[in-house]
């Protein structure tokens, strides 16, 4: 069974909209931020990526929210991942702590650009081996 990774997130209040709950447009921040700390703990980084021509990008975005983080509130953004293809499929959740309470989630698809072409990335199925499943 693959594993789900977790980074734990504090809301910094200028995140915050005028209402005091985070603006929804940094929770996609968070899910990139999340993707990112994966990548890292993986031994993957961007940098030596694109230096190899080697881009991972995001092709669709599809959020979901739920219920509003406000400021100074911890919570942790997981990660399943899928594999379909060509097209790795981040199952993503940001869950506030210590209630327990899901404030979002989504499906963040990402395909590689390798050398200026979809194509198939041997070095993240590598990379990300303990955390894929595999459809």
């Amino acid at each position: 069974m693959a594993l789900t990774f977790e980074n734990k997130m504090k809301v910094r209040d200028y995140e915050c909209d005028s209402q005091g709950v985070v603006n929804n447009a940094i929770y996609l921040h968070y899910f990139e931020a999340t993707r990112h700390e994966l990548m890292e703990k993986c031994g993957l980084r961007l940098r030596d990526l694109t230096e190899a021509n080697i881009l991972p990008v995001v092709r669709n975005v599809n959020i979901s929210y739920r219920n509003s983080l406000r400021g100074s509130e911890e919570f942790v953004c997981s990660i399943k991942i899928m594999r379909k293809g060509v097209r790795y499929l981040f199952h993503q959740q940001i869950v506030r702590v210590p209630d327990n309470t899901l404030c979002a989630d989504a499906v963040i698809e990402v395909v590689c650009l390798i050398n200026s072409k979809v194509a198939k990335p041997d070095i993240f199925d590598k990379a990300f081996a303990d955390y894929i499943n595999w459809e």
